[in-house]
C-alpha cells in the first residue's frame, strides 16, 4: 500500500496511531505518537514497562499484533505500531517512542518484503537483540520472474499458519516454561484457519476461472486461492499501489472490464482512494458489478479471524449475485 494524496494528508495530520487493546489477546497496545511521548490512552503495560513475567512483543501492524496476542495470551505484552487505516507502512515515519518500545522487545514481528522497512531501520539503529520474525521470509514467497513480489502475505492462510508456528517457537525461546502453551495456542489458531481455506475451496469449486478486478494487489492471495482470475492490467494495479497516475490508455482498458462485464466482482482496497480508483468503482457500480471492500489493517472491533471470515464471505456473496 502506498500513499495517495488524501492518505498522505491524513498521515501528516494524524501520524500517531491510537493506543488500544487488541481484543481478547492478553495485554496489548498500539504505539505511534508523533512527538515521541506515549499517548494518554496507552495501556499501563507496554514493552517499555512490561512485567518480568510477560514477554515484550512489538508488531509492525495490528494484524500481526492480534495474531501474536492469540498465541501468547496473557504471557505477552504486545505493542502494534500501526493500527490506523490512514497510516501507510511504506511511508511511516518512526519516532522516539517507537524506538524505545522496540529497544525493550524480546520478539518483533514484521511483514517484510519492503512493506514496513521502518522496523528494520529502527532495529539496526538501536542494536536490538530481539528475535525478529519476518512474515514474507516465513512464507517463502518470491517475486515472479519479471514481476513484483506481492508482500500482502497475511491474506494467504497457509502463510499465516506457518507464521503461527514461528511465533510459538519464538515465544517459547523467550519463555521456555510456557513453550507448550504457546504451541497449543498456535495449533488452536491454525485449526480456526481451516474453515477459511475450506471457504476458499468452495468458491473455487463454484466459481473457479471467473474473472475479478482489483485496484491494488492486496487481496490477490485470497482471490487466487479461490480460483479467480485477476483481469486488471498490471500497469493499473501497480501504478495505484505505487501512488502514481495511471496512463489514460491503461485506465480506459481497466474501465472496459466493467463496462463490458468481463469481471464478476471488483475487490477494492478501501484504505486508499483517488480519482482513478473512484472511476473504477463507479464503473463497477454502474454495470451492476458487486464491489468487495478490503483493508490492510484490522477494522475497529475485528480480530484477524473475524476480519478474514468477513472478507471471504463477502467475496463468495458477490460472486453468487
Amino acid at each position: 500500500m502506498h500513499s495517495s494524496p488524501s492518505r498522505s494528508l491524513a498521515l501528516i495530520v494524524g501520524a500517531g496511531a491510537s493506543l488500544a487493546l487488541v481484543a481478547g489477546c492478553g495485554s496489548s497496545s498500539d504505539s505511534g505518537s508523533d512527538d515521541g511521548s506515549p499517548s494518554a490512552s496507552s495501556s499501563a503495560s507496554s514493552p517499555a514497562s512490561a512485567p518480568a513475567s510477560r514477554i515484550a512483543v512489538v508488531a509492525s501492524t495490528n494484524v500481526y499484533g492480534d495474531i501474536v496476542g492469540r498465541i501468547g495470551a496473557d504471557k505477552v505484552d504486545v505493542t502494534s505500531i500501526i493500527s490506523d487505516p490512514d497510516q501507510d507502512p511504506h511511508s511511516y515515519e518512526a519516532n522516539t517512542q517507537n524506538q524505545l518500545t522496540l529497544s525493550k522487545a524480546k520478539v518483533v514481528i514484521e511483514n517484510g518484503g519492503g512493506y514496513d522497512d521502518f522496523i528494520d531501520r529502527m532495529l539496526k539503529s538501536g542494536n536490538s537483540s530481539a528475535e525478529v520474525i519476518n512474515a514474507v521470509e516465513v512464507s517463502g514467497k518470491t517475486a515472479p520472474e519479471g514481476g513484483e513480489l506481492n508482500e500482502h502475505v497475511w491474506y494467504d492462510f497457509p502463510t499465516v499458519a506457518k507464521l503461527a508456528d514461528s511465533i510459538a517457537a519464538a515465544l517459547g525461546k523467550a519463555d521456555p516454561g510456557d513453550a507448550a502453551a504457546f504451541t497449543a495456542n498456535a495449533a488452536a489458531f491454525k485449526d480456526q484457519l481451516a474453515p477459511l481455506e475450506a471457504k476458499e475451496a468452495q468458491i473455487k469449486q463454484q466459481h473457479g476461472g471467473e474473472g475479478i478486478g482489483i485496484t491494488e494487489p492486496v487481496p490477490l492471495y485470497m482471490t487466487a486461492a479461490s480460483g479467480l482470475v485477476n483481469k486488471t492490467p498490471e500497469e493499473f494495479s501497480e501504478g495505484i499501489e505505487e501512488g502514481s497516475d495511471v496512463s489514460p490508455k491503461v485506465l480506459q482498458e481497466t474501465l472496459a472490464l466493467y463496462r463490458g462485464k468481463q469481471v464478476k466482482a471488483l475487490v477494492y482496497n478501501a484504505q486508499t482512494s483517488g480519482p482513478q480508483t473512484e472511476k473504477v468503482k463507479d464503473a463497477a457500480k454502474a454495470a451492476g458489478i458487486p464491489v468487495v471492500p478490503v483493508t490492510e489493517t484490522l477494522p475497529d472491533g475485528k480480530d484477524y479471524l473475524g476480519w478474514m471470515t468477513a472478507n471471504v464471505d463477502a467475496l463468495a456473496s458477490a460472486l453468487a449475485q
